[in-house]
């Protein structure tokens, strides 16, 4: 009898804590006529966590996202943060284009996320430029099956200059010799809504520039 009683309080908790949590699909879609996105990391978790804030210095770690695509010291920077609930990228998705996400197509991506209170964020460095990025910042996740939309602008790092030379642009579009990164240079300080592509070095702004949004990001909770 004892052992029956226990399996049935087992069950209704995992029961319980199954109806806290679901699955989500994350879907990108790149709105841009001339860009591209790196691999795309997209994290769930609880709110608290921000990727930045307008106005203020971008972390080494979205810099890094920023200026070369590179996501690795950020997913390092959130291990063992009791508020992260699960992360994902898009690169093994993607990887008949090397993991890029070209203009006019779009990725799903599904992390696990709690039912609520749930967040969402992710980003991605916008090719070709020196410090541009796509984002989505704790945006609330849909408690039932209904599917939330949200638009990204592009974003700057404000980590280094807008010089748009390839030899400051890691590889990727027009920049494939591109080693990304100018060292010793500064750029405004602070993360901004990007100006876009002005045609002032290796870039033809009628080839790459653009008109916000830059990316079309759908989330949809996943019948479990």
């Amino acid at each position: 009898m004892k052992k029956s009683i226990l399996g049935l309080a087992f069950a209704s908790l995992v029961s319980a804590t199954q109806a806290m949590s679901a699955d989500y699909d994350v879907t990108i879609t790149n709105v841009t006529s001339g860009s591209i996105f790196t691999p795309i990391y997209v994290i769930s978790h609880k709110p608290g966590i921000k990727l930045f804030e307008l106005g203020h210095p971008a972390s080494s770690e979205l810099a890094a996202i920023a200026e070369g695509g590179d996501f690795s010291s950020l997913a390092t920077s959130l291990q063992g943060d009791s508020r992260v609930v699960d992360t994902a990228d898009s690169a093994a998705l993607l990887a008949d284009s090397g993991g890029l996400l070209l203009p006019g197509a779009s990725v799903t991506v599904t992390v696990r996320a709690p039912n609520g209170p749930g967040q969402v964020s992710l980003a991605s460095m916008m090719l070709p430029t020196n410090d541009g990025f796509i984002a989505l910042n704790g945006v609330d996740v849909p408690r039932n099956e209904r599917t939330v939309s949200y638009y990204s602008p592009g974003y700057d790092a404000g980590s280094e200059p807008n010089d748009e030379l390839c030899v400051s642009i890691p590889g990727g579009g027009p920049c494939g010799g591109g080693q990304g990164g100018s060292p010793g240079a500064g750029g405004e300080d602070y993360v901004h809504i990007h100006s876009g592509i002005h045609g002032i070095g290796d870039l033809s702004s009628s080839d790459h520039d653009w008109r916000n949004p830059t990316a079309y990001i759908t989330i949809k909770r996943v019948k479990n």
